[in-house]
């Protein structure tokens, strides 16, 4: 099994793209916490070795890729915050953040090379979607790399004001612990209020 390569990127300039971003997210699936998107343009001459799928390495090789990132690549990391997943729904605010990253890069991109099937409504930048592109597409795994190490940051210091749900281990989602917290602690202002289980225990009939 080969890990992600450069043959999206190559295949984009080779239709007149200079500046090719890669764009992922991380954090639909959990109970608590903003949705993070981080855009990634890779130095074609300085592509940081072992960049992979986010969720097939481990947090010290995460760690070190994502200094080797910083130091070689455009990057810009944004969110989207719990009132606007509820206000918008969470596919939405996911591609909100996408936008937002795309939109703090220091320079405007050619092509976005989007994780996943749909592109965000709205986007005024090209863009092509690539199912399972972090593991595809090394600027892609560049940008699911930063995404997860800048929102598990997040939610390691909500952790601190909110102790007792373990968010600096479950990243708020739905773990064993995470769930029996929220019945002995109740709901914080962290917790996306449109997610069933939230949902269900605001509205339950006393």
């Amino acid at each position: 099994m080969t890990g992600p390569d450069y043959s999206y990127e190559t295949a984009a300039m080779a239709q007149g793209a200079r500046i090719i971003a890669g764009v992922d997210e991380v954090g639909r699936g959990p109970l608590a916490g903003p949705v993070t998107a981080a855009a990634v343009v890779l130095d074609p001459s300085r592509i940081p070795e072992g960049l992979n799928d986010s969720k097939k390495l481990t947090e010290r090789r995460r760690l070190a890729l994502y200094d080797a990132i910083v130091a070689s690549a455009e990057v810009s990391i944004a969110h989207a915050s719990v009132e606007e997943i509820d206000q918008i729904n969470i596919l939405r605010a996911s591609h909100l953040a996408m936008m937002r990253a795309l939109d703090g890069l220091p320079r405007r991109p050619d092509m976005a090379l989007i994780d996943g099937n749909m592109i965000p409504r709205g986007l005024t930048i090209p863009a092509r979607t690539i199912i399972k592109g972090d593991a595809l597409s090394v600027s892609i795994s560049a940008a699911s790399i930063m995404a997860k190490i800048c929102r598990d940051y997040v939610m390691r210091d909500l952790a601190q004001h909110y102790p007792g749900y373990g968010w600096e281990t479950n990243a708020g989602y739905p773990s064993k612990s995470h769930k029996e917290a929220l019945q002995n602690l109740g709901i914080t202002p962290h917790h996306r209020r449109s997610f069933k289980p939230i949902h269900k225990m605001l509205y339950q009939v006393k």
